[in-house]
């Protein structure tokens, strides 16, 4: 899957060891020395220096240490890799700061605000807002009609700083906003004013959504995991580490879906970066097996663990150059487990293989009994799909590419539970080929299946579509394979037959040819009764009217912004997480600087009173 890769495709390969014994390393000798084929010149994709300068020195730092990068990033000390990140971001050598250091005293709410239950009142707890993952709010948690919706004024901004990509989807209990950022702080925020309530710096960057759960001794714990594979819990009240757990030992493993609650257990995801690893022409591809890991929730015990993959990697052929390769791999779970407690069981949808031979647990959606782990049912929607980054290359960097390699037409979005008006239940799963599938939730059998897009590398139903009562709300990104204004668009289907309801065309072109600018959708879709929320790689938030798919308000979130926290912040392009909307206000991300997109390193709060 594509969207991992955080710097460029193959940047990776232009940043050989450096000595750890050099006292001062110097980052334009090193650019120039080892940087320049690749920056400059011969590797499609990998950003130049202009889309380099762009970024602040902490995010490109963040790449090396716990993103793309890592692999390369590992045999430089940490000096070499800031001095590297200095010269291209532009800024003099010795200026990056550590996370937490880049919290200003200021943005810190006044003392004696006393904590209160998290869990009481209106949530959006975790990426689906229930373990059904529906994403889509009660009319009394929104605290907002449809008739409000344009009313919405911005009401603070938080700015994160150090990154190029905002952060995960915000979680909200009680008086509490959670969100994790890609340098690996976890920040609690006071939903009211956006004042920084306590930070927490983790291992590696935090794509998983944070999630509250509740302990048999009352006390709420917040759960999330990080770019090293590592599970954390936390005090909600004070941000104190409870325990940590690291679920899969493989180099390139990672977690970037939510992790699921239920009745004190987690169920972790686990993905990987090896795909993109995979483009090194003297990599032995591929070792890695997606999984979901069960873990106790007030002690991280390990409660069992299952590869969606069988059978463990084994050694396959040799590449022309001699490098051995190896298979099957992949099937990655990219995120959030749907829960079905009622049958005693967790719904996941894996990536693609990321070498031969292909394997019948890829592409596809899969059923897991909730106590032991074992595979129930296995719904593979698309055979034969083995790819990885190197297939998007040519010359060495091909290498790797697997022999009749498919169309990397996984799943990335997770599985929603809709309950239909006669109370039976339907899987709903979207995938990057464009096509939304129901299945029975008993035995995984195809009930429907919608083609309601085009599929891609970027193209499709990325991140995660909303469910309602009848409906699945699906936005459509395709913004590599499309120019700004033919990419995205939004499509309403009936989820008992899968007969569309309504299809909106992508949105005109509000690009201006700006660079890192598309209108694709791969952002997460929400919804209340009557409103569907949509994100945009333009940086707009849309919301349209349920029935119809007429727009009822428009958002431009690219500006530059006065931060509570008194830290620089621009929106950018909108991709991942969606809009968080509870108790009358509506919170959302903004910046995606990855893959070429617009930077950006903004929280948003909308209300109807605004400032």
């Amino acid at each position: 899957m594509w969207r991992i890769v955080v710097l460029g495709i193959l940047v990776g390969l232009c940043l050989p060891a450096v000595s750890a014994a050099q006292q001062a390393p110097n980052g334009e000798t090193i650019y120039k020395q080892h940087c320049v084929g690749c920056h400059e010149g011969s590797v499609p994709r990998a950003p130049n220096r202009e889309a380099l300068r762009a970024m602040e020195p902490e995010a490109i730092d963040t790449a090396l240490s716990s993103f793309s990068m890592r692999r390369q990033g590992a045999s430089l000390s940490s000096a070499e890799r800031r001095a590297v990140a200095a010269f291209l971001s532009g800024r003099a050598a010795g200026s990056y700061r550590a996370p937490l250091e880049m919290i200003g005293k200021d943005a810190y709410c006044s003392a004696g605000t006393a904590p209160r239950d998290p869990l009481a009142g209106a949530a959006w707890n975790g990426w689906g807002i229930d373990p059904r993952n529906s994403r889509s709010q009660t009319a009394a948690a929104a605290g907002l009609t449809a008739a409000d919706i344009p009313k919405l004024k911005l009401k603070w901004a938080f700015g994160i700083p150090g990154v190029s990509a905002s952060g995960s989807q915000i979680t909200v209990v009680g008086s509490r906003a959670f969100v994790g950022s890609r340098n690996g702080v976890v920040y609690a925020l006071d939903t009211k004013t956006g004042c920084l309530v306590w930070a927490f710096e983790a291992d590696a960057g935090v794509r998983s959504t944070p999630v509250v759960g509740r302990a048999a001794d009352g006390s709420s714990t917040l759960y999330f995991g990080d770019a090293h594979a590592f599970v954390y819990a936390l005090d909600v009240n004070t941000g104190q580490r409870r325990w940590k757990v690291k679920v899969e030992e493989h180099l390139d493993a990672m977690i970037t879906g939510g992790v699921a609650y239920h009745n004190g257990r987690l169920y972790v995801p686990v993905s990987s970066l090896e795909e993109g690893t995979a483009a090194i022409p003297t990599y032995e591809c591929c070792t890695f097996r997606g999984s979901v890991v069960a873990l106790d929730a007030a002690s991280g015990k390990q409660v069992w663990k299952t590869y969606t993959i069988a059978q463990a990697p084994q050694r396959t052929t040799k590449t022309a150059r001699g490098t051995q390769l190896w298979g099957p791999s992949g099937g990655a779970v990219w995120s959030q487990p749907a829960v079905d407690a009622e049958r005693n069981r967790i719904y996941i949808s894996t990536g693609d293989n990321y070498s031969n031979p292909p394997a019948r647990e890829s592409d596809a959606i899969m059923a897991l009994a909730m106590d032991t782990g074992r595979v129930l049912w296995i719904q593979q929607t698309l055979a034969n799909d083995a790819w990885n980054v190197g297939c998007l290359e040519t010359g060495a960097g091909r290498v790797n590419c697997p022999e009749g390699a498919g169309p990397d037409h996984d799943f990335s979005s997770s599985p929603s539970v809709g309950v239909l008006p006669d109370g039976k239940r339907i899987i709903i799963a979207g995938q990057k080929s464009g096509t939304l599938f129901g299945l029975n939730p008993d035995t995984g059998e195809q009930l429907w299946k919608a083609q309601v897009g085009q599929g891609g590398v970027l193209g499709g139903i990325e991140w995660g579509f909303s469910v309602d009562a009848t409906t699945a709300y699906v936005s459509l990104s395709n913004a590599l394979e499309k120019k700004p204004g033919e990419a995205g668009g939004m499509v309403a289907v009936n989820i008992a037959d899968g007969k569309t309801r309504w299809t909106l065309p992508p949105t005109a072109d509000t690009c201006n040819s700006r660079r890192g600018c598309n209108t694709g959708q791969p952002a997460a879709v929400s919804s209340i009764p009557g409103v569907v929320f949509s994100g945009s790689l333009d940086g707009h938030l849309r919301a349209y009217d349920s029935k119809t798919g007429n727009v009822m308000w428009d958002v431009n979130t690219v500006n530059e912004y006065d931060t509570v926290n008194r830290t620089p912040a621009r929106g950018g392009s909108m991709n991942g997480p969606g809009a968080t909307i509870v108790g009358g206000m509506l919170f959302v991300n903004s910046g995606y600087g990855s893959l070429g997109f617009m930077p950006g390193n903004v929280v948003l709060a909308f209300s109807i009173d605004g400032k």
